[in-house]
């Protein structure tokens, strides 16, 4: 059985329907429940939660950034060239615009936060199994 099982049942917010409009960017499969997606407000707020082994691509924010709230579970955040974090409720994570990162769940546990968003997200390459399977825990 993964660990913090719970998660999957929401932790703060519904864990939502299965994340199928951005599954070609995620290993795994996630969960959204959109918060914010008013358009005259320009920031999306979303509760995203992971199954473990779950992460979505490499990929930046460009003129924006993305703040995450953990709020369930433990996962990974990754900025291009930086060794992972892992990451546990309670944990804030701010992504400056421009720079290339990824996030998901570890590969025992699932994983919820909610990212803040503005700006356009570029979409990258997937992190292989081969880097994933390399994170320890720390």
């Amino acid at each position: 059985m993964a660990k913090n099982e719970d998660v999957k049942k929401g932790v703060i917010f519904s864990a939502g329907e299965k994340n199928e409009a951005y599954a070609k960017y995620f290993v795994g499969q996630s969960f959204l429940k959109n918060l914010v997606s008013d358009p005259a407000v320009n920031v999306g707020v979303g509760n995203v939660t992971f199954e473990p082994g779950c992460r979505n691509n490499w990929h930046i924010h460009h003129d924006g950034y993305q703040i995450l709230l953990v709020t369930g579970g433990e996962g990974w955040y990754q900025e291009e060239g930086q060794k992972a974090r892992k990451l546990h409720p309670g944990d804030v994570v701010v992504t400056h615009d421009g720079i290339k990162h990824w996030h998901g769940a570890t590969k025992d546990s699932w994983f919820s936060h909610i990212a803040i968003t503005a700006g356009k997200p570029e979409w990258l390459e997937a992190v292989t199994d081969e880097e994933y399977s390399k994170l320890e825990d720390r």
